[in-house]
């Protein structure tokens, strides 16, 4: 079982891109639309379940007025909790937890999220997979929304900017990089800590 994140870093969303992360999502058996309840779970301030259709969280999204939390779902009883937040310059986060989750479940959130950071027309700025849960996804704003330099604690692996990925590589020299197109780099251990 894992219990770390992956924090995912971009530019601002609009209610469309929204829905082709959705669709992106699926294609990995990441569904929006619980599978018995036919609508998207939205958790409110108390942790209670709100209901509401896919444009309705995507409409809220685009609106950037708060943070959201809600589930993806592998299966009816299996949830993935996805954290929104708007950050002021245009920006966006996404933290999907990956408590409880098997490890092949977490491949699959891993590669949705993956193919959605390098497929959608939102620029991605950065990609932190930490499955061990070994930093605090907070940790790292400052290197992947602004021009810090400080590193927390490896991660599994990094997708980034090139100029993020090389800032991230200087604090970080253990770390490999690769090439992934369009403009993002890879960061992976140079050392497979499986």
């Amino acid at each position: 079982m894992a219990d770390g994140f992956i924090q995912w870093y971009r530019e601002d969303v609009t209610t469309a891109v929204f829905a082709e992360q959705a669709e992106i999502f699926s294609e990995f058996g990441l569904k929006l639309i619980h599978p018995n309840r036919n609508a998207a779970v939205v958790l409110d301030i108390e942790g209670d379940d709100v209901l509401m259709s896919q444009e309705e969280l995507g409409v809220l999204i685009g609106q950037r007025i708060a943070s959201l939390t809600f589930s993806w779902w592998l299966t009816a009883d299996t949830n993935v909790i996805d954290t929104y937040e708007a950050v002021p310059v245009g920006r966006e986060t996404q933290t999907l937890w990956l408590d409880g989750l098997h490890p092949d479940e977490v491949r699959r959130v891993e590669s949705a999220v993956m193919a959605a950071a390098t497929r959608l027309p939102a620029p991605t700025r950065a990609v932190i997979v930490d499955r061990r849960g070994i930093s605090d996804p907070d940790a790292w704003d400052s290197v992947a929304l602004h021009d810090g330099t400080g590193v927390p604690l490896l991660p599994d692996k990094v997708l980034a900017l090139d100029p993020i990925a090389e800032r991230i590589q200087r604090a970080a020299p253990e770390l490999r990089k690769e090439d992934a197109g369009a403009g993002l780099s890879l960061l992976v251990p140079r050392h497979d800590p499986a």
